[in-house]
């Protein structure tokens, strides 16, 4: 489920949800949609998890292992 995801991810690298939103799909509301029940599109799941995937690559070992 892309929530999970996506919460592991901003307790992996101390991100605020709003500032995972403006970066992942320009929407600072996203997670807290998310979080409300909203259903992304696949295609904004791919490009979500494609952001995370790059912001580990570059950003290597998160602060917090979780």
């Amino acid at each position: 489920m892309l929530i999970r995801r996506i919460e592991r991810f901003l307790r992996e690298f101390d991100m605020p949800a709003t500032k995972f939103g403006r970066l992942a799909t320009h929407d600072p509301r996203f997670v807290l949609d998310l979080r409300n029940g909203r259903m992304p599109r696949s295609g904004t799941e791919r490009r979500v998890d494609g952001f995370m995937a790059e912001w580990r690559a570059r950003m290597g070992e998160p602060r917090h292992a979780g």
